[in-house]
């Protein structure tokens, strides 16, 4: 960090000079344009040209990586907003390098091969931050997660493994969100511009935001797993009896009301939505244990199964809770009835 000393050059008009390395490493000349935008707390962003130029591009040398390799460096340079990969090779690029290169093009949003050569594969990215809010992503990606936690469950109900298959289904689109998510957060960091294209103020918000879609998608994990005990049990079911299954059901609802709710908090930065989160959560806190003790004595296998659904459901409750907690610090953030913020300044 460096001063510098603003001056005086009209009646009116303050200025300072720019560092000249930044100067040098964002190509700043005399005479070009920068934007200078207001990002909160009495911060200004000196934005160059070069930081708005959305046809960023990589390349990644396929003789460096694996497959495996290759499929992960893809989603990572997604993930930090390229808007053009290039996958190369010294030679002709083996079958597995191609393959993982079409594998993760079907996970991420928006992604599609444009050229294809012996010795390189483009693939762009064709998504436009000014199409999505954060806000917006995270409800998709809650109700996805809740969507594949009912589906789950009530086969667990039914024994019914095409509504399991159904939930399991639902993760790559969970997965596509959160991806999207985390490309969205890291443009706007880089970039304070697209902030507001993506529905925030200024860039506060953003550490939060990944927390809270890395909560969001433990929980379509968590919904995940209950699908996949379905499909692995005698039956494709628990084999309770019908209080025990209504009870799971009721608690799946609390769950779902509490998830909801935390995001809810969160995009409307709502101390009191908070509040009701903590409730909830103390009302739900307990049931793992008091269905476990209620059970009748049966073999462990299934006690096993059973205690593995709850615990769940459970850690979802958590993983709301920890939105919520975000959602408070959000809310503790902004002038309201709760807190009145001020900015001491010394004056002379």
């Amino acid at each position: 960090m460096e001063s510098r000393k603003v001056q005086r050059l009209g009646p009116s008009t303050l200025a300072m000079t720019l560092p000249a390395a930044w100067a040098r490493a964002q190509d700043v000349e005399k005479g070009d344009e920068v934007t200078v935008r207001e990002s909160g707390k009495g911060t200004l962003t000196v934005t160059p040209t070069s930081a708005r130029d959305d046809e960023s591009e990589a390349t990644i040398h396929g003789e460096s990586f694996d497959a495996d390799a290759v499929e992960r460096a893809i989603v990572g340079q997604y993930v930090l907003g390229r808007r053009v990969i290039h996958v190369t090779a010294e030679g002709t690029l083996d079958s597995e390098h191609i393959n993982a290169v079409y594998k993760a093009e079907t996970q991420l949003m928006g992604l599609g091969v444009v050229e294809e050569t012996p010795e390189r594969i483009t693939i762009r990215c064709s998504v436009d931050p000014e199409d999505f809010t954060l806000d917006n992503l995270l409800k998709r990606l809650e109700n996805t997660g809740s969507t594949m936690r009912g589906e789950a469950v009530e086969a667990l109900a039914t024994g019914d493994p095409n509504l399991a298959q159904r939930a399991l289904n639902r993760e790559r689109q969970a997965n596509k969100i959160f991806v999207l998510l985390l490309r969205l957060i890291f443009t706007a960091y880089e970039n304070p511009n697209l902030a507001r294209a993506v529905g925030l103020d200024d860039g506060f918000p953003l550490i939060g935001y990944r927390s809270v879609a890395k909560n969001l998608e433990l929980t379509a994990d968590n919904a995940e797993d209950i699908a996949e005990i379905v499909l692995e049990a005698d039956g494709h079911t628990l084999d309770v009896d019908d209080a025990t299954m209504r009870r799971i059901r009721e608690f799946t609802e609390q769950v779902d009301d509490l998830t909801a709710l935390a995001v809810r908090a969160v995009v409307e930065r709502d101390y009191d939505l908070h509040i009701e989160c903590r409730k909830l959560f103390a009302e739900v806190a307990d049931l793992e244990s008091e269905i476990l003790s209620d059970i009748p004595e049966m073999e462990n296998d299934r006690l096993l199964r059973i205690r593995d659904v709850l615990v769940s459901l459970q850690q979802t409750a958590e993983f709301a809770m920890r939105n919520a907690e975000i959602a408070a610090n959000l809310a503790l953030n902004e002038q309201s009835d709760h807190t009145t913020l001020a900015d001491h300044t010394s004056e002379e």
